[in-house]
């Protein structure tokens, strides 16, 4: 019968390539899959293009690839420090202001629509966002019944890294409220989606209509642990 749990989240990420571009879901803390990207951190693979929300959230994950040298571009839409004094994006600040690692903004919106699109098996599309401001420099524009677009590109990956609260050996997924996040655009857009789970439940026990993210788009599962209620 089909199977998609791995052992151990080393196992998860065994093949990724250097030039990866990886997927990284959570907003905030908020469905970050802090273990899977401290593995990729040890599976030793460089020169990647991270997308995410935020450019980092705290001294562990992401900021330790950026730290290590491991990530040459930041795709996301909140390149900065949310607090103070808790600072939660202070490698990418300094990586990016030494000029070694390149950084695209892009609107939240923008960015889970691209995603979106990619998965869907779309092309470029034209929204409203960011019309008119720095962020649609060197891209196409237009102005349609008055008002003006900017043309986005779909935004694929190698990999997506996402966290959920459920599934079953299908690759079958259920989130737990906010942590759901980017994670069904971000597995609809990546070659392989790789899925860090609380707990993983026999087959047929999740409720079709309660699936967030059907296991067509999941290659890897792995359980984590619990996270907290």
């Amino acid at each position: 019968m089909l199977n998609k749990v791995v052992d151990s989240v080393e196992d998860a990420v065994r093949d990724v390539k250097d030039g990866a571009v990886v997927l990284i879901g959570g907003f905030g803390i908020s469905g970050v899959p802090t273990e899977l990207v401290c593995a990729l951190l040890d599976q030793g693979a460089r020169e990647l293009t991270i997308v995410n929300n935020n450019a980092g959230n705290g001294k562990y994950g992401l900021s330790q690839l950026i730290e290590a040298g491991r990530v040459r571009r930041m795709v996301c839409s909140f390149a900065r420090n949310s607090n103070p004094k808790i600072p939660n994006a202070d490698a990418f600040a300094e990586w990016y202001r030494a000029g070694k690692i390149e950084l695209e903004c892009v609107p939240q919106g923008t960015m889970a629509e691209r995603m979106r699109a990619a998965g869907s098996g779309l092309g470029p599309f034209f929204t409203p966002t960011s019309y008119g401001t720095v962020l649609a420099k060197g891209k196409e524009t237009r102005v349609i019944d008055g008002v003006g677009y900017v043309l986005e590109n779909p935004l694929h990956g190698d990999l997506a890294l996402v966290k959920a609260r459920s599934a079953d050996p299908w690759g079958n997924l259920m989130y737990r409220n906010a942590e759901r996040n980017f994670g069904p655009v971000m597995c609809m857009a990546a070659k392989m989606a790789v899925a860090q789970v609380d707990e993983i439940v026999p087959l047929g026990e999740l409720v079709p209509e309660n699936v967030m993210t059907p296991g067509i788009f999941v290659k890897r599962v792995v359980k984590v642990g619990a996270s907290q209620p």
